[in-house]
């Protein structure tokens, strides 16, 4: 792995371990030789994960649309900062860039950035691990939604595997290595005729 795409809030949340957990993350990623991609922020999460990454000798690449480059605070000490015309344009740069991407603590950008990248793995648009950083158990709601969608056969088990999960950076980042995507990308059975 060359680069990980992370997701995470523009804001650090209420909880500290969010922000101790993002600056873990970046630590981790620059031991491993591993370029930060993310938004591109420098307010919340965003930048505690980006200032870590460059504080400990690491490249972090930033992708924002031109729109947001005020309202989030467009970080200025970042190894590169593509300023690029829509949400659109941005997850697909950050796909492109990446070779994986993990989902911090953060609210509905977050989610939908994230899900983005699972339903194209989902699809077999691409093969690259997904992961969420389950920080004290920010995640658990939503990993039991996960589980109901199985239940209620509106999500496969093997797609739903497709999402890892850890507590942990360096746990998280193990499991990146290992990763290998389904052999399906099936996601409905045919009915029988």
């Amino acid at each position: 792995m060359n680069s990980i795409c992370v997701f995470c809030g523009s804001s650090p949340g209420s909880d500290p371990a969010y922000a101790e957990a993002a600056r873990l993350l970046g630590r981790t990623l620059v031991e491993r030789n591993i370029t930060l991609v993310y938004g591109g922020g420098h307010v919340g999460l965003m930048g505690v994960v980006a200032d870590a990454a460059l504080g400990a000798g690491g490249e972090a690449i930033g992708v924002m649309p031109k729109a947001l480059v005020e309202r989030e605070i467009g970080h200025t000490g970042l190894t590169k900062l593509h300023v690029v015309h829509s949400m659109h344009e941005r997850k697909a740069l950050m796909s492109e860039l990446s070779d994986g991407f993990i989902a911090l603590p953060g609210g509905n950008g977050t989610l939908e950035e994230f899900f983005e990248a699972l339903t194209w793995a989902q699809l077999g648009e691409h093969d690259k691990p997904c992961g969420l950083l389950n920080v004290a158990g920010y995640y658990d709601p939503l990993l039991a939604v996960f589980d109901r969608m199985v239940d209620r056969a509106f999500l496969k088990e093997e797609h739903r595997r497709l999402v890892l999960v850890e507590e942990d950076p360096p746990a998280l980042l193990d499991r990146f290595e290992g990763y290998e995507p389904p052999r399906t990308i099936k996601w409905i059975d045919a009915p029988e005729t």
